[in-house]
């Protein structure tokens, strides 16, 4: 046995991702020795005067030093948490995130609501599924509906696929390779489609904290100089794939509010858009209705 017990070693590590500039340091060191140990926050506490062994201990260390290098907690220990439920993730796709959430909550109010899809099984589509958090918390939650996503990344579609293997009932979401809305140009029209799309801007990206900047996938956060090419190019493809009256839903940035706005605005067949605050306060989810034509 070494001479490390699990409260000194939080400490000792927090002490030392603070002085390296790390995000969270005292979260960071209790989830990745909970990680190290095979336990949780509170087991971790319960036995904070367990020593390490000298393999444990090896473990952490390595562990500790990737950290200290910037790369998010979540790679390094393969999972995050989202919504309801644990997520699989690696290099490659986007990290959930909590102000992603308001994305489901809001999908969920909309598809509980009177009238959404004609009372009868909808059709929901995810486009740029990325790890699946968004569409495998909805169809978990929502299971008497349609699910489908789409992502151009070879990684997003797999990690996506084992999150529904591992959350889901058989053949509950169907995943394919594609960008946006080329993989749909066949079939019934959606009820809903859903986004969290690439929207920081060319000079933005410059900004990011290191942990998102130099691991996580760039063309799952960049789009082009003013953060909106791919909020325009949804907005201009879904419009043919959602049924009369169907809703887009798509997260934006916190300071994006007015230009979508005026995007939406642009273009013809959509209602005013309302938009979501996250819980920080910001307006977070852009929701934009189809309009229904009279007979």
């Amino acid at each position: 046995m070494s001479d490390w017990t699990v409260i000194e070693l939080v400490a000792r590590t927090e002490s030392y991702f603070n002085s390296r500039c790390v995000e969270s340091p005292r979260l960071s060191a209790e989830i990745l020795l909970g990680f190290c140990l095979d336990i949780g926050r509170v087991e971790l506490y319960l036995n904070h005067d367990r020593p390490l062994d000298e393999g444990e201990l090896a473990r952490y260390r390595e562990l500790v030093r990737r950290r200290a290098r910037n790369e998010p907690v979540a790679y390094i220990t393969g999972k995050k948490g989202f919504w309801e439920h644990e997520f699989s993730v690696r290099p490659g796709v986007l990290i959930p995130r909590p102000d992603t959430e308001t994305l489901v909550e809001k999908a969920l109010e909309l598809m509980d609501g009177p009238g959404f899809a004609n009372d009868g099984p909808a059709r929901i589509l995810e486009l740029g599924c990325g790890s699946g958090a968004v569409i495998v918390s909805l169809a978990a939650a929502r299971p008497g509906n349609r699910f489908f996503a789409a992502d151009c990344s070879d990684t997003a579609v797999d990690v996506t696929r084992a999150n529904s293997e591992a959350i889901l009932s058989e053949n509950q979401l169907k995943v394919v390779r594609g960008s946006w809305l080329d993989p749909f140009r066949k079939g019934p029209a959606f009820d809903m489609i859903l986004c969290n799309p690439p929207y920081i801007s060319a000079s933005g990206m410059k900004t990011l904290a290191p942990q998102i900047r130099d691991y996580e996938p760039a063309r799952a956060l960049e789009a082009g100089e003013d953060g909106l090419k791919c909020i325009r190019e949804i907005l201009a493809g879904a419009f043919d794939y959602l049924a009369e009256g169907g809703v887009l839903l798509i997260e934006i940035g916190y300071e994006q509010k007015e230009a979508v706005l005026r995007i939406a605005r642009e273009s013809s067949g959509y209602e005013s858009p309302v938009f979501e605050r996250d819980l920080a306060g910001h307006f977070r989810v852009a929701v934009i209705k189809k309009r229904i034509v009279n007979a």
